[in-house]
């Protein structure tokens, strides 16, 4: 006998036993049987007879109508275009095309399946997508892919070796009682992202100078690579008259020195990007 064949026979002697007792309560108790499963299996002899007491086969879990492929990578190439668009609008812009897809949240459902279901997952999609072949951004969707990744401003900007161009600027970390400002001096050579970090309580050229004197040169020294271009803003810790310390100090190591154009010290992205909990530390970001 087979096992489900087994289990409707015990809860048929269950159904036969209250009709003998003529006690439902005294059943209940004897078979440790709930009122509520008790009626149910009642229910389902007196409509399905000794069938219904069988345990029903599980229902598949895939949808009777999956979304057809043409329909899904038409959504997902709308979706990668327009990164800021939820699964609503989405659905709305479909509609108007001609294609339905239903019930909408299948729309974010398939999303999420293609890892595209915020919108920093699908910017970075699309951060990918031109990385891999590159294609004509809309201003837009530029802008948007600036805001998530600020590296990405400086796509145009290509190092062929560690230590060909490195970015500093200066960053005030917070302050402490009885110290006043901490700031952090950062670096981060633009080829791999390696950063370096220090921290001090000054912003001044001298400080810039033992940063890149103690630590920087040292470490590209060591591993036999040379330092040729430092790109920064127009900090006066950076910048100045030919006399400025750090002007000197770099035009004696031979280092090229380039600054970000005037009030606009975002392009110097490679920096802006670093957090500022990864201070005091040298090391990949």
């Amino acid at each position: 006998m087979k096992a489900e064949d087994k289990v409707a026979y015990q809860r048929l002697s269950v159904l036969e036993l209250a009709e003998a007792l003529g006690n439902v309560s005294k059943v209940f108790r004897e078979r440790a049987m709930s009122r509520i499963q008790f009626y149910e299996y009642k229910r389902r002899f007196q409509t399905h007879g000794f069938e219904g007491l069988k345990d029903s086969l599980p229902i598949h879990k895939s949808h009777p109508q999956p979304t057809p492929k043409e329909v899904m990578d038409k959504l997902l190439e709308m979706s990668l275009n327009n990164p800021t668009w939820g699964w609503a609008r989405l659905s709305d812009m479909l509609k108007l095309q001609g294609t339905y897809v239903s019930p909408p949240p299948t729309i974010q459902n398939i999303l999420h399946k293609h890892g595209m279901g915020s919108r920093y997952a699908r910017l970075l999609k699309l951060e990918e997508k031109v990385l891999q072949n590159p294609v004509e951004l809309t201003a837009e969707q530029a802008i948007l892919i600036e805001k998530a990744n600020l590296c990405f401003h400086e796509r145009h900007v290509e190092s062929s070796r560690p230590g060909e161009l490195l970015a500093q600027d200066t960053f005030i970390v917070g302050t402490l009682k009885r110290v006043g400002k901490v700031y952090l001096q950062a670096v981060v050579d633009t080829y791999g992202s390696y950063a370096f970090g220090f921290l001090h309580t000054e912003k001044l050229p001298e400080c810039a100078i033992a940063f890149l004197h103690n630590d920087v040169l040292p470490f590209y020294r060591k591993h036999g690579l040379s330092v040729s271009v430092f790109f920064t803003d127009n900090g006066r810790e950076f910048c100045g008259r030919e006399t400025h310390p750090c002007e000197l100090y770099l035009a004696l190591n031979d280092i090229e020195h380039r600054k970000t154009r005037v009030r606009r010290p975002q392009t110097n992205c490679f920096v802006e990007r670093l957090p500022s909990d990864k201070c005091g530390a040298s090391g990949p970001y």
